[in-house]
């Protein structure tokens, strides 16, 4: 049997350098080819193979597959969403060009699977906010969202028109101790753990009330493990399945926090950002992934904090 040979692409970002170590420990760190447009991490140097690539190049994506034998790629090179407003034809380029390049390769050369992860920003003020189901009205509001949802179209499309075994997750705002934010709305309550241990205090740019869909990183590296592990014929969705964590607001994050650090203060001062978490669905149904490959979420709003204050203390 031929062992399967991973290239990430986005390696370096914030979920690329944890489901890198994780895909590492699973299939043998030479098994696993890290690739981004940025320097190395720090955390993955001497891991495993890392090579400099461009997503946007499809040339040279399309050799290093060759030489690598890469059976599958996980594509996370993306623009988030409060930087892809400052920059909406970059993002568009960036996130839509990037998925089609992969897509493309992966029917030329026959790939066993492919992973691209979509994200809760393709809701609109328009869907539900409350338990968003998985099929619903969807119009998003931000480049990111339109790219996004655009993406997931395509990777429905290469699936039933060219037999791609494309798997994505609707990813809610993620939180991890291991790298930094990525320029999305949620990154606050990442911010809010390094701000409450270096200055014992924070300026949040949401509103106190405002509840979005989050989930602590090693839940988001499970569910896409757990995805990607899962037999072809018990995914029946390829667009994107929702995945829910825990949903919370900064006030109800702050109070978790406060129950470890008395004397941590909060202030609120909303910005630009403030209109897309609006746009959101405060929490997120997503009992389909429940029922067909069996996710189940480990980490609530306490555990997450304890985690989270501990490993950067440490």
């Amino acid at each position: 049997m031929v062992k399967d040979k991973i290239l990430v692409i986005g390696a370096s970002g914030q979920i690329g350098v944890e489901l890198t170590l994780a895909l590492r420990k699973m299939y043998g760190n030479a098994n696993v080819v890290a690739s981004d447009l940025r320097e190395e991490n720090e955390l993955l140097k001497g891991s495993g193979p890392y090579v400099s690539l461009d997503v946007m190049n499809k040339e040279m994506l399309h050799v290093q597959v060759i030489r690598q034998n890469i059976t599958q790629i996980y594509l996370l090179a993306a623009i988030l969403s409060a930087t892809g407003e400052k920059n909406p034809n970059l993002a568009w380029n960036l996130n839509m060009q990037g998925l089609l390049n992969v897509l493309d390769i992966a029917r030329e050369e026959k790939l066993k699977k492919v992973y691209w992860p979509s994200s809760i920003a393709v809701f609109g003020p328009t869907s539900p906010r409350q338990n968003c189901p998985q099929q619903t009205i969807i119009e998003p509001i931000t480049v990111y969202g339109i790219s996004k949802y655009a993406g997931e179209f395509w990777c429905n499309y290469y699936n039933r028109r060219f037999g791609v075994d494309v798997r994505s997750l609707r990813y809610p705002g993620l939180i991890s101790y291991k790298s930094a934010p990525g320029g999305g709305t949620t990154d606050y309550a990442i911010e809010i753990f390094h701000e409450a241990l270096e200055n014992n205090s924070y300026e949040c740019f949401l509103q106190e009330d405002t509840y979005l869909p989050m989930m602590y990183m090693p839940d988001a590296i499970k569910a896409t493990i757990d995805l990607m592990e899962a037999p072809y014929e018990s995914i029946s969705i390829r667009t994107s399945y929702n995945i829910a964590g825990v949903s919370f607001s900064p006030k109800e994050i702050a109070d978790a926090i406060q129950k470890h650090m008395p004397d941590f203060k909060i202030s609120y001062k909303p910005d630009y950002r403030q209109a897309i978490a609006n746009s959101w669905p405060q929490s997120i149904d997503d009992s389909v992934a429940r029922n067909e490959w069996g996710w189940r979420h480990q980490y609530g709003l306490e555990e997450l904090t304890a985690d989270m204050l501990k490993n950067l203390e440490g």
